[in-house]
């Protein structure tokens, strides 16, 4: 088998959080040129996750969008269940949804934020897996293997001040896939994690305002020449990494956690 053909994922379904926008999009593009079919959910931006659809489909691919808020339980569960009716199965969940904390000190967050941040970061993709792992485990046992991704942050690296409920939320995340892997090795279920650094998007935009305290940024690319290898990381350098993931290159490979930084700053 050729290197390329490593990375063919034709036959595979795969479920995408946050699909349509930013890290999300660059996920749902990539995986489908590679011959997978993307479930998109979106929460809110129907608009987008369209676009994201639109784009896939234009390129020759699968694809369709799916609403549901990845901390609301029944609606996790409507759509899981829609994408197994819809395409059979399946074979990978990418849990990538995720929302930005204000940047303030514990002393004053909200506790509404608090709960609304760890909710999306890390009930989500519980609930998420629990509901999705029966179709995985089967995914598994047809085609030797099911995949379960979890797009965290450096933030858990580095546990900045005036972020606690955006560490809290990731780390909490990286417990569940870490527990998760030991748990579904003997079903073949893979699960691991990458870890952005600081990504062109508009959440990397916000998260950066957050915590930097400029709230007049207006573009991360001014950001370029102090970034490592002289630019910003794009969503496609995640992607990237996701695809290797869930590919046949990393066929031995469950239980870890990526960092996607240029080596930090």
């Amino acid at each position: 088998m050729s290197e390329l053909a490593n990375y063919e994922l034709h036959g595979r379904v795969m479920l995408v959080t946050g699909g349509g926008r930013g890290i999300g999009r660059g996920i749902s593009e990539l995986l489908a040129a590679h011959g997978a079919t993307v479930a998109v959910n979106y929460r809110n931006d129907a608009e987008a996750a369209a676009d994201t659809v639109a784009a896939i489909e234009a390129a020759g691919g699968s694809a369709k969008a799916y609403q549901a808020s990845v901390d609301d339980v029944d609606g996790c569960a409507v759509m899981v269940e829609a994408v197994v009716n819809d395409f059979g199965g399946i074979d990978a969940l990418i849990c990538n949804a995720g929302i930005a904390s204000r940047g303030r000190s514990v002393a004053d967050t909200d506790p509404a934020e608090m709960e609304r941040v760890v909710a999306t970061h890390a009930f989500g993709p519980h609930h998420l897996s629990r509901l999705a792992l029966p179709s995985l485990r089967a995914r598994a046992a047809l085609h030797g293997r099911a995949d379960i991704v979890m797009i965290s942050s450096v933030a858990t690296s580095h546990m900045a001040a005036n972020g606690a409920p955006y560490n809290m939320g990731k780390a909490a995340m990286e417990a569940l896939a870490l527990t998760l892997a030991k748990e579904e090795r003997p079903n073949h279920v893979h699960v691991n994690v990458v870890a952005p650094g600081l990504v062109e998007t508009d959440m990397g935009l916000r998260l950066s305002r957050a915590m930097t305290g400029n709230r007049e940024m207006q573009d991360l690319r001014a950001l370029d020449a102090v970034s490592p290898f002289g630019r910003v990381c794009q969503p496609s350098d995640i992607a990237k990494v996701v695809l290797w993931l869930c590919s046949d290159g990393a066929g031995y490979v469950t239980g870890q956690r990526i960092e996607v930084d240029g080596g930090g700053r």
